[in-house]
């Protein structure tokens, strides 16, 4: 009898606060297919569904563990060094795109920029270090992952010894990136003067609010006139190997643009060490010098959970549309909201040339059943779909028309567009385009296309695995 009684008690209790769940789920009003899946997995998957909802769920909790006022605060206050130059000649086509990134993620303009591709981690380790051991003021990292491994030593070492010459070296990693990463690894940092800060640590009983949230960025910067942005972090993997062969790209970029890149880190930085006196900014920014006749022009627009909107996402959606010719797309995730599907189906059934690449094995079972269960989407609508065989492909980029791209940390998936603080650098360019393109259709040799008639010939059992993961994929 007692046994009964105890059951009906915890089962009311579990019944009101699923029901509990439920009613906030639909108070935050989110996009539908967030909603849905959250209800669906607090309802379907007992206990599972509701402890998942508490660690990843809570988006009425951002704007309280994410000071979204000190965050614009910090960020409007270094506007002023980072304003457009209005004589720019705005490109015709992209003008309305411009604005918008400005409107949106205050990502103004810039011009006299020089941008090198380096699509292994081989290139970008070698660069990276050359830029290091070159420095005469400061280094600032920002990344989400720098593993204790042979690559994360290297860099480690590089900037320690930066630091002992008393370079100013400033460190920022992601701890949920880096959790498997001992203490005593940036221990050896902090000893030599480096100073290192996680990115909102994620240590109990704060850890189902922060969690969800992380930041994703891959920014370096080097005495203000040197800059890199991508999507490779600091990690053995990245570098290519026979065995392991890891397609990705990261940018270097030198001009203007790095100073949007500067601004980036340090509001991350002070947004982080909120408890200690702003730093000394005018040493920061490097002074104007024409790196190129040829320059491009940029803006890195950057994105964090609590933004009035989605900036990387819109943009996106927003330069999608005014192709004419082409859009190549390269992501190892591809989850995307309604928006960008929309985007790119509308332009291949206006006739654009319109391709996604993504990897045919990415990094977890789930993640290649929910990135599979886009692709008819894709081809009824005309989209060609490329999947990679020979390695893994992590190239997070877009590229349009041979005249703009789009090359950073943003994966095609809700988690970048929504939970995470990501950059991306948009380039209008001619060449830096077609060097992008040319990438592309490279690495176009490493994949399989994918044809509906022979797509739609899948074991029911894999499209029902893909079926049941592609309803959580938005909660990924």
């Amino acid at each position: 009898m007692l046994t009964q009684v105890l059951f009906w008690i915890g089962a009311s209790i579990y019944f009101i606060l699923v029901a509990s769940m439920v009613f906030i789920v639909l108070l935050e009003n989110r996009q539908p297919e967030k909603t849905i899946a959250w209800v669906v997995a607090i309802v379907l998957l007992p206990v599972a569904g509701p402890i998942a909802f508490i660690f990843f769920g809570q988006t009425i909790k951002r704007t309280r563990y994410i000071n979204r006022h000190r965050y614009i605060q910090i960020n409007a206050s270094m506007l002023q060094r980072d304003l457009r130059n209005k004589q720019l000649k705005l490109p015709k086509k992209y003008a309305q795109l411009i604005e918008l990134n400005e409107n949106d993620s205050w990502a103004f303009l810039a011009d006299n920029n020089q941008v090198e591709l380096l699509t292994n981690g081989k290139d970008f380790l070698q660069a990276l270090l050359r830029s290091i051991y070159g420095a005469q003021h400061h280094i600032h990292i920002e990344t989400y992952i720098i593993e204790d491994d042979a690559v994360g030593r290297l860099v480690r070492d590089a900037l320690i010894d930066k630091a002992k010459e008393g370079i100013s070296v400033r460190l920022i990693y992601d701890d949920v990136g880096c959790w498997n990463v001992s203490d005593r690894f940036f221990r050896t940092m902090t000893d030599a003067g480096i100073e290192v800060v996680p990115f909102m640590p994620v240590r109990f009983p704060s850890l189902s609010h922060k969690i969800n949230y992380r930041n994703h960025r891959k920014i370096i910067v080097i005495d203000g006139s040197v800059g890199f942005i991508g999507g490779m972090n600091l990690a053995l993997r990245y570098v290519s190997t026979r065995i392991n062969e890891w397609r990705d790209m990261q940018l270097l970029v030198r001009g203007n643009a790095v100073g949007r890149l500067q601004r980036i880190f340090l509001v991350d930085w002070q947004f982080l060490r909120e408890e200690e006196k702003e730093i000394a900014m005018e040493e920061l920014f490097a002074s104007p010098q024409l790196v190129s006749q040829n320059s491009a022009l940029m803006q890195i627009v950057s994105s964090y959970p609590v933004s009035a909107y989605p900036e990387i996402m819109f943009a996106l959606c927003h330069a999608i549309s005014q192709a004419t010719r082409y859009v190549y797309v390269q992501t190892p995730y591809f989850m995307p909201t309604e928006p960008v599907m929309q985007a790119l189906q509308i332009a291949a059934l206006a006739g654009i040339d319109v391709r996604v690449m993504i990897p045919m094995k990415p990094d977890g079972i789930m993640l290649r059943w929910a990135n599979d269960s886009y692709v008819e989407d894709l081809l009824r609508a005309g989209v060609k779909v490329y999947m990679m065989t020979d390695g893994f492909l992590h190239t997070k980029a877009l590229v349009i028309d041979d005249d703009w791209c789009s090359v950073g940390s943003a994966n095609m998936d809700f988690r970048s567009f929504n939970n995470n603080f990501e950059s991306n650098a948009l380039i209008y360019d001619d060449d830096c385009a077609k060097k992008v393109r040319e990438v592309f259709e490279n690495d176009m040799k490493r994949c399989k296309e994918i044809e509906l008639e022979e797509w739609n010939k899948r074991p029911m059992r894999r499209k029902i695995q893909e079926s049941l993961t592609r309803l959580f994929s938005p909660l990924f």
